[in-house]
């Protein structure tokens, strides 16, 4: 638990929450991208392309997401840069705050180039500069920067639920289990768009299906953790029973996993599943964030 019953809510907007949707899923559908491009077939570069996309997209928005709720602009770059001293680095090792302003900062630049190099590889991209860039990102570059990207995409996925498990705020900081729920979270979101999105860029029968098991397993992964998380809270578990326990059983565990995984195992449509999981990974972020925003701590933790 918390070492203290009282600490003093985030200076948080409403931004915040598309902030960590945005970023899970943009995390989760790069992972996805890079782990075909290292062991998918020829046939899966239409999901490859894809994901590259909805990275870079889901980078740059959540990158000004978060720059709108810091209310002013130079706070982000003050988090990365000494300004009195620049070009020297602001990193604190033992801050996860700066460790998440670099990864941002450092998963929107992978994910953009590898976009480049996937836009290059169709013969999109117009403008001579950015055709240039996208024309060195392939073969073995390419590879080096999806594996990388790849794996800050996992850490970017799962970062937010770090950050609000390292805070002095109840349910946030009561569990252990909130980063690992967070990047199951990202990962099925980002399976989900895919589904979504990559039919319309010549996506196979067969990559369809990869996906949609893959993100069968993330969701079962996910309910499991999510089970773990509501156990591990202890008594502070009982907040639940209000409308965010309502939000978090039937938008989340209902229709957000249970549905999905009913309807990937019938072989239901799977743009009708895909939807209702991008939905379910929202509800948890918001049914997360403004549960802890409305406890009164003391009276859960007595019992009054």
């Amino acid at each position: 638990m918390s070492d203290t019953f009282f600490s003093g809510a985030p200076h948080w907007t409403w931004f915040i929450i598309p902030y960590f949707f945005i970023g899970g899923l943009a995390g989760g559908a790069y992972f996805l991208a890079a782990l075909l491009d290292w062991f998918g077939r020829p046939d899966d570069r239409p999901v490859v392309r894809t994901g590259y996309d909805v990275a870079a997209v889901g980078a740059i928005l959540s990158g000004l997401l978060l720059t709108i709720d810091l209310g002013q602009p130079l706070r982000f770059w003050h988090m990365l840069f000494q300004s009195a001293n620049f070009p020297a680095i602001m990193f604190k090792g033992w801050s996860p705050i700066s460790f998440g302003a670099w990864g941002i900062l450092l998963f929107g630049l992978f994910a953009v180039l590898s976009a480049l190099g996937a836009r290059a590889e169709e013969g999109r991209l117009q403008m001579p500069a950015l055709r240039a860039v996208g024309g060195m990102v392939r073969g073995g570059v390419a590879k080096l920067v999806a594996g990388i990207g790849g794996l800050i995409g996992l850490f970017i996925a799962g970062y937010t639920g770090i950050l609000l498990s390292v805070t002095n705020r109840p349910i946030w900081a009561d569990s252990p289990w909130l980063g690992a729920l967070f990047v199951a979270s990202g990962v099925s979101t980002g399976a989900a768009t895919l589904i979504l999105l990559s039919p319309r860029r010549g996506a196979t029968e067969r990559s369809l299906g990869w996906l949609s098991s893959f993100d069968a397993r993330a969701l079962v992964v996910e309910l499991i953790v999510l089970i773990a998380f509501i156990v591990s809270l202890g008594s502070v578990n009982r907040v639940w029973v209000s409308v965010w326990g309502l939000l978090l059983l039937v938008g989340v565990v209902w229709f957000g996993i249970l549905a999905p995984l009913r309807m990937h195992a019938r072989r239901q449509p799977l743009a009708s599943a895909a939807k209702l999981v991008l939905v379910g990974g929202f509800l948890l972020r918001l049914a997360t964030m403004l549960a802890s925003e409305g406890i009164d701590r003391y009276r859960v933790a007595v019992g009054l």
